[in-house]
């Protein structure tokens, strides 16, 4: 059948987010739909089930399935995310080490809080570009967890080269040129950082994400090739900036829905998780996740021959009124008392374990991280002027075309009251 499917490339690239869930449609919703893409047999899958086969190690693999633009903009060189068995569990043990600890979380939470305070500082009494400060705060907050800490001004640039990178991943032209150019800037810098670990820098604080990186040693005892370390650290870097897709979308949801500003500033931390865990449903973050089948398999009663492409359709996924009531309805409450905990119910950032599997181990930071700054948001005195907060969905990654404008009311002028006005 994969033979004779007609090639979708075009069409996702029309399409964007829609693509997974218009094709799923013109084939009666099947969980299993065989297509092509540059050329390629492919599979789409979707559903729990095909959630859990995805990320059934003996079925799927990584190694292969990332393409080298992707590797080269988003990922890089021998990136985590492309590795299975041993050399997998080996490296995804360092990251869930300094990624899901309570240290961690709790180390790079209170330096986001930090900076988050000092921006809205300097942001009253004039207008600013949300997205592109929050993604300045992340990025300075970031690097100085891991143990590199910059200037505000050197924060933005590194800012603008990650978001770079996650915004030129999925397309040809300028945007994956800048893409590229970003990760290799940073991963020089990087690479350099490692290098002075090794010969034991005396300006360096000890004990940083930086130097376990850096003196991490593989299964046979030999320390990461040091463009790899320099990558795993990039890796955490990048996808923190990352978060600002999820703040700013958190910032739409409040404008869209006002009601949701007096609970989240109750101080109920269940109602702000809640609201956070929604916010990574409902808006469009990933539109779908790739693997290669490990051999021949079967799903759903559908034959996949081994070396298919395998796409987990996530947006798909989190819009299935199957799995979700009303899911185009913005609605926290879904959430409330019941955290979603299993490893194929919301997968914005992959299913399975975090700790064992390929689901990102960023992703208690990225929870934490929003249902702050989230609750911040609501708590401030703000004004949404008139602009454009359309989010096309055939543009991947997406986000408000404005960047979400907000206009900070100085402290002086204010009722301290929170709002969240809207200007006609």
């Amino acid at each position: 059948m994969s033979g004779h499917a007609i090639d979708s490339t075009l069409s996702l690239l029309a399409h964007g987010y829609a693509w997974a869930p218009d094709l799923r449609r013109a084939h009666d919703g099947a969980p299993v739909v065989h297509t092509r893409l540059m050329g390629r047999p492919a599979v789409l899958l979707h559903g729990p089930d095909a959630v859990a086969l995805f990320y059934d190690e003996s079925l799927v693999q990584r190694h292969g399935a990332v393409p080298v633009s992707v590797l080269d903009t988003l990922f890089g060189r021998g990136a985590v995310h492309t590795l299975d068995g041993a050399r997998h569990r080996g490296r995804k043990e360092l990251l869930v080490s300094l990624l899901m600890s309570p240290e961690g979380i709790g180390g790079l939470s209170a330096r986001v809080e930090s900076g988050w305070r000092e921006a809205v500082s300097d942001w009253e009494g004039r207008s600013v570009v949300l997205f592109d400060e929050v993604a300045a705060v992340l990025a300075g907050a970031v690097c100085d967890w891991v143990g590199l800490p910059v200037t505000d001004e050197a924060a933005r640039e590194i800012a603008e080269d990650c978001v770079a990178m996650v915004e030129g991943f999925s397309t040809a032209g300028p945007r994956h040129v800048r893409a590229r150019r970003a990760r290799r800037r940073q991963e020089q810098g990087l690479l350099a950082a490692v290098e002075r670990v090794r010969i034991h820098d005396p300006h360096l604080v000890s004990g940083t994400v930086v130097e376990t990186i850096a003196l991490h040693r593989e299964p046979d005892g030999t320390l990461l090739d040091p463009h790899t370390a320099a990558v795993d650290i990039l890796n955490i870097i990048r996808p923190t900036v990352a978060i600002t897709w999820f703040v700013t979308f958190a910032a739409h949801a409040l404008h869209r829905h006002p009601g949701q500003r007096d609970q989240l500033r109750g101080e109920d931390p269940g109602h702000a998780r809640a609201f956070a865990h929604e916010v990574r449903r409902f808006y469009p973050f990933v539109p779908f996740i790739g693997g290669l089948a490990a051999h021949d398999i079967t799903f759903a009663g559908e034959q996949v021959p081994a070396g298919t492409l395998l796409l987990l359709d996530v947006y798909g996924h989190h819009h299935d009124p199957a799995l979700w009531p009303r899911p185009y309805h913005f609605s926290p409450g879904r959430f409330l008392g019941h955290d979603p905990g299993g490893v194929a119910e919301l997968i914005p950032q992959g299913g399975g374990d975090a700790r064992t599997g390929h689901r990102c181990p960023g992703e208690d930071v990225t929870l934490s991280l929003l249902t702050t700054l989230a609750s911040d948001l609501a708590r401030l005195d703000l004004v949404v002027p008139q602009q454009d907060l359309s989010i096309p969905l055939s543009r991947i990654p997406t986000r408000p075309r404005s960047g979400f404008v907000i206009s900070v009311e100085p402290r002086s002028r204010s009722d301290h009251a929170s709002r969240f006005q809207s200007q006609a």
